[in-house]
């Protein structure tokens, strides 16, 4: 350490890395978002888990994008004059999605174990989670 170096940054830096081997285990959970992207914080077993410890499905992110393929289905109306008859449209576009997590949702969490295979540094972060009774 420097003399420029804050010694008690450096001590919370090192608490917060030792009890993160110590108490993330190696099963899934639930975690609640503190931030969404592109700042993501999720809160789980009383830590608060930042991106670097998170991988994301990129669908999540603001802004994704995906193509889509496929057709309409068929339907008919109006005054029943041929040009309303039954018909359907192709569908082949770029879409940009806006699905993404607000602070509060509860997101599962999938463990990415270490090379001991033991322990718990990084997590997959998967749905949204709803509970059917409200909680």
């Amino acid at each position: 350490m420097t003399k420029t170096e804050d010694p008690y940054k450096a001590l919370v830096d090192l608490t917060y890395d030792v009890a993160g081997a110590a108490a993330l285990q190696p099963t899934a959970g639930i975690g609640v978002i503190v931030s969404p992207p592109p700042n993501i914080q999720i809160r789980y077993h009383g830590f608060v888990l930042r991106a670097k410890d998170l991988y994301i499905d990129e669908y999540w992110l603001q802004g994704h994008r995906r193509h889509i393929v496929g057709e309409t289905s068929f339907r008919g109306g109006g005054s029943g004059d041929p040009a309303y008859e039954s018909h359907n449209h192709p569908i082949d576009n770029d879409e940009t999605w806006t699905d993404t997590w607000a602070v509060g949702d509860k997101v599962l969490l999938i463990p990415v174990t270490g090379d001991d295979n033991r322990t718990t540094k990084q997590f997959i972060v998967g749905m949204k989670l709803k509970r059917l009774d409200g909680n």
